[in-house]
């Protein structure tokens, strides 16, 4: 799995120790609101995901880095690239993706993890296009989406919660301009 370094973090491979602190962020119900239906995830539930993100990064080639500080070395959330499975109307279009704890906020790590995964994406893994889907209202969000250079597709909703989503995307062409 690839390392990437930004002037502030590192996006690297799971270890071991992300599991307490990913579980931690992943307890938020603040955080979790604009995931999914909104429920948090316990130990368990956050051990599966990083099974999975490990097991995209074998199956794709690409997938969903644990993201650290530098200064600290404390892992602050995820970025990272993944199948959106759960809208099957995008496929096989890929998503960029990204979750902080909320201490983290604010302070445009999350903006700086999504561009060297962006980055990653079209210039090493070679993808054409990428997708970003947010609920709609999830100012946060789409103010990354902004400055990633992503533009509005459209609108749906999430086939399971029938929760308001927006489609963004950006294709090589676009990020290259």
């Amino acid at each position: 799995m690839t390392e990437i370094r930004t002037p502030r973090l590192i996006l690297r491979s799971w270890s071991d120790d992300d599991l307490v602190p990913l579980s931690e962020i992943n307890a938020d119900r603040e955080v979790m609101r604009w995931i999914g239906d909104g429920s948090v995830r316990d130990l368990d539930g956050t051990a599966e995901d990083i099974e999975s993100y490990e097991e995209e990064w074998d199956e794709e080639g690409f997938g969903i880095f644990a993201v650290e500080l530098i200064a600290s070395g404390e892992l602050i959330g995820f970025a990272g690239l993944s199948l959106p499975e759960y809208l099957p109307e995008v496929m096989p279009d890929v998503e960029i993706v990204w979750r902080l704890g909320r201490p983290f906020w604010g302070q445009g790590y999350a903006s700086e993890a999504a561009h060297a995964v962006l980055e990653f994406a079209l210039q090493d893994r070679g993808l054409d296009r990428v997708v970003a889907i947010t609920h709609i209202s999830n100012d946060g969000s789409e103010n990354v989406i902004g400055k990633l250079g992503m533009t509005e597709e459209r609108e749906t909703a999430h086939p399971e919660f029938g929760l308001p989503l927006r489609i963004y995307s950006i294709d090589l062409t676009e990020y290259e301009a």
